[in-house]
């Protein structure tokens, strides 16, 4: 970008525009992973809509690329753009509860610490992820699940209304009523259409919650895998629990002599009534004892917040994602192998239930194609070691390759890893994929915003 043009964005703008001369560049271009290491020749810290607005018909008019930043969690990093344009919502993280309504109004850059701590005042939560640095936008343009998804459905699900800027630079509102072909696309459909300026959800009493995690040693993934396939789909909606293969880390909870060993778990949340807890959690002897197993009640947010030490921004990271709706007993030999192969400390497997709730809205009624799926399963190489780099993909693309015939054929979007391919995209939308493409063609004829997992505009 001539400097000239940088100078003339920055008269634009009320927020501030970082070039690759300025001081604060090379912060402001990290994002959590460290593995992408892209150099915007510019990024516009919006700090309101009317910036955002601005940002975008400026990049439009001098035909550059252009990304955008929520809260920059994005795994294969599509919110940044070598020698384009990223506008970084990160300035607009402001969080408005209205308790009487049971609603949150969060900025584009809020992350989903900034949502947790603003309704857990009010003893209310919505469904969002399980790691709190993560971008509320970019995790519900997805779809989003995590702890609350059984008993609540997708965060998707509770999404109510959203402001966009569109690719002409315009600003709208999409709901039930206002552009509900938009607000259809929204919800699952990625940041294919627009930039949400601030997303609207619906909130449901969650205070303390009963917290667990169960770990068994490593070769015993084949028994503990096989009984949790079986009970969790028929356990009540107030259990939910992940399965995960990983190392345990050095620190509490965990005793000593589990430290740095491989183990499987589940990770437990249960919203029930608190002195149920335990009876709800006894289930897990049943597998086999298990070296660990630990359940307490604690504050949602804590919850959501327990993992955030362990895999800080800043770490390697490669993923990759599948749904599935069954688990075959081959499917537990790959489980088994990968997990006895981890090649790194903080590398991991992750299935997700998206059942419950989830299985309650119309397969059409949202942009999310998979409502027949009973898990989304994650595959992570981490580590923070640059020279781990080409190791923890090769552990993730193996392990992923493996279980992939033993899937429905397609990902959680935000799960997708760089370079899948659009057939991978178009088997993440299946038969919505034609429909998202003629809303792409209402709202961004020309494909401005391209740096995501890409729905071309239909023809015609």
């Amino acid at each position: 970008m001539h400097s000239a043009t940088l100078e003339d964005m920055r008269t634009t703008l009320r927020g501030p525009v970082i070039g690759p001369r300025d001081a604060e560049y090379d912060q402001a271009r990290k994002i959590y992973n460290a593995m992408i290491d892209k150099r915007p020749a510019a990024i516009v810290r919006c700090a309101d809509a009317a910036d955002v607005m601005a940002a975008v018909t400026f990049v439009r008019d001098h035909g550059l690329e252009l990304a955008v930043r929520g809260g920059g969690h994005s795994g294969p990093g599509l919110c940044l753009v070598d020698d384009g344009v990223t506008i970084d919502l990160s300035p607009m993280r402001g969080v408005r509860v209205d308790p009487a309504a049971k609603t949150a109004q969060a900025g584009g850059g809020s992350q989903l610490g900034d949502l947790d701590h603003a309704t857990h005042a009010f003893g209310l939560a919505t469904p969002t992820g399980i790691i709190s640095m993560t971008g509320v936008a970019g995790l519900t343009l997805g779809g989003g699940h995590g702890y609350l998804t059984r008993k609540y459905g997708l965060t998707a699900d509770n999404l109510i209304s959203a402001d966009v800027v569109l690719a002409d630079g315009s600003f709208v509102t999409a709901n039930a009523t206002e552009h509900p072909d938009l607000f259809w696309a929204l919800r699952g459909g990625g940041g294919n259409f627009g930039i949400t300026t601030s997303l609207t959800y619906r909130l449901h009493p969650v205070d303390t919650v009963g917290a667990g995690v169960t770990v068994w040693p490593v070769e015993h993934t084949r028994e503990v895998l096989g009984w949790y396939r079986e009970f969790l789909p028929h356990a009540p909606e107030d259990v939910y629990g992940f399965f995960t293969v990983f190392v345990v880390p050095p620190g509490p909870p965990f005793p000593e002599e589990i430290h740095r060993q491989k183990v499987c778990g589940i990770v437990w949340c249960h919203t029930g009534d608190p002195d149920r807890l335990d009876e709800a959690l006894s289930v897990v002897q049943e597998p086999g004892p298990p070296a660990f197993h630990f359940a307490a009640q604690m504050p949602y947010v804590a919850l959501q917040s327990m993992f955030d030490e362990l895999i800080p921004t800043g770490y390697q990271w490669y993923w990759r994602g599948d749904f599935f709706d069954h688990i075959p007993d081959a499917a537990l030999d790959i489980h088994l192998k990968y997990g006895e192969n981890n090649p790194t400390q903080l590398s991991l497997m992750h299935l997700y239930p998206v059942d419950g709730a989830a299985h309650r809205v119309g397969p059409d009624d949202t942009a999310w194609s998979y409502r027949d799926a009973v898990w989304s399963g994650v595959f992570a190489g981490v580590d923070p070691d640059p020279a781990n780099a080409g190791t923890i993909r090769q552990w993730c693309v193996g392990y992923q390759e493996e279980l992939h015939p033993y899937s429905m054929g397609g990902s959680y979007v935000n799960f997708m890893g760089t370079g899948e391919g659009q057939e991978r995209v178009r088997a993440t939308y299946r038969d919505h994929y034609d429909r998202l493409a003629r809303v792409k063609r209402t709202y961004d004829p020309d494909n401005l915003f391209h740096a995501n997992q890409n729905i071309a505009p239909a023809q015609g």
